[in-house]
């Protein structure tokens, strides 16, 4: 659902992406995956007439992203969760992580 959405122009409707993902979803179905993205901040949503547009407010990355916010968030010892993460990590990723926060260090210091 969510790339279809990131694939259009501008906000499109339930039906616009039930025709995208696949037309043997019921139009229920796409509605409830729509309003449960929207309920985790992956979309917004605009009243226009009787129903709603849809736009992504994240892309697939950023979904993952906010759902790893989210188990930080419930943790009661986010460093130890995040410890955690970095030790089980392969060294590609490993390696990937620390150029990213080095960056963002620099970004931030100049």
């Amino acid at each position: 659902m969510l790339s279809a959405l990131c694939s259009a122009d501008g906000p499109v409707t339930a039906g616009w992406v039930r025709d995208r993902v696949g037309e043997d979803l019921a139009y229920t179905t796409v509605m409830t995956i729509l309003a449960r993205l929207h309920a985790k901040n992956a979309v917004a949503r605009r009243r226009e007439g009787r129903s709603f547009v849809w736009t992504p407010v994240a892309d697939e990355a950023g979904l993952a992203a906010l759902k790893m916010r989210k188990v930080l968030d419930a943790g009661p010892d986010r460093e130890a969760v995040l410890a955690s993460f970095l030790t089980a990590l392969p060294e590609d990723d490993e390696r990937v992580l620390r150029d990213l926060l080095r960056r963002a260090d620099e970004e931030t210091a100049g």
